[in-house]
């Protein structure tokens, strides 16, 4: 069996963010010499409109540094069932533009985080009063589940779902829950190391119970000490982001070690993509990204 875990970064780590306001001034070419000189071989899709969205320029980029594209970010709004046909429209556009330059991509699903008020103020502590009740959970894994399926009859894609603070799957129980209610045919998990212990879970945890499930892999570490503050200070997500919570890898409360471990013993052999978000001021997306690199070197990565 092939074992070869391999290793991408993502436009998010050079602050090319979704969330309106925050996303930092940097060209896609920029983006991607840089993910390639620091020593990744692959990318993620980013915002759509960031890298083009034509076939051909697409290929021609990647191409050009020799890198793959493994995966494509697609927010949903899970708790408007209202909202499936445009996630569908939204997911499966995305797909076909991914297919078209990487049959074995992932269409990476997520809530729309970030706009729920109470769920963006409570990331990171949020309690079980502030999620879903069953109904309006049943009724959200309707909505993954409904768009996985589409973006696999129109592509033969398949789709992971990211859990992710600020949204309302962002807990280990939340993400269980969905899980549990979803078909694993079409629906797997994006694992993302950072978002997990910002919401309350060990990754390597994760691994173990959810390890059918993980198809795809987010690095990304976690500022515990920046988390508390903001914690203390009731502070909301945007403000942890501003404030460094998911930190350059080694740096935070994440157990890398333990996690490339889990992901080996597992036999994991897809992709793991590097997301630290930095945002203007943070220092040099650059120099991150290298030093990021490096620390998975370290780790037989």
């Amino acid at each position: 069996m092939n074992t070869r875990i391999q290793i991408a970064n993502a436009p998010c780590s050079w602050g090319v963010l979704e969330f309106d306001g925050m996303a930092a001034p940097v060209s896609a070419r920029k983006v991607l010499d840089e993910i390639a000189a620091s020593g990744f071989a692959g990318t993620e899709l980013g915002d759509w409109g960031f890298l083009p969205t034509e076939y051909g320029a697409l290929r021609e980029m990647l191409d050009e540094r020799g890198l793959t594209m493994v995966g494509g970010f697609v927010p949903v709004p899970l708790a408007r069932p209202q909202s499936i046909d445009a996630g569908i429209r939204d997911a499966v556009k995305v797909a076909e533009l991914m297919a078209s330059v990487a049959p074995d991509a992932f269409v990476v699903l997520a809530d729309d985080n970030g706009s729920d008020p109470v769920r963006t103020a409570k990331a990171g502590r949020i309690t079980p009063a502030e999620g879903l009740d069953e109904s309006a959970m049943d009724a959200a894994a309707v909505v993954a589940d409904t768009v996985a399926r589409a973006v696999f009859e129109a592509t033969g894609l398949k789709t992971v779902f990211h859990h992710h603070a600020a949204g309302f799957i962002e807990t280990p129980s939340e993400a269980r829950s969905l899980l549990e209610r979803t078909d694993p045919r079409h629906l797997g998990l994006c694992l993302d190391t950072g978002h997990w212990a910002f919401g309350g879970g060990d990754p390597v945890e994760a691994l173990r119970e959810h390890k059918s499930r993980i198809w795809h892999v987010h690095f990304k570490d976690c500022d515990r000490a920046v988390a508390d503050c903001v914690a203390e200070k009731a502070q909301d997500y945007f403000a942890a982001v501003q404030q460094g919570v998911f930190c350059e890898l080694g740096r935070g409360s994440v157990d890398f070690p333990g996690v490339v471990q889990a992901l080996r013993e597992l036999g994991y052999s897809g992709w793991v993509v590097v997301e630290q978000d930095v945002l203007p001021g943070m220092g040099s997306p650059l120099q991150s990204a290298v030093r990021n690199r490096g620390y998975l070197s370290g780790l037989g990565l």
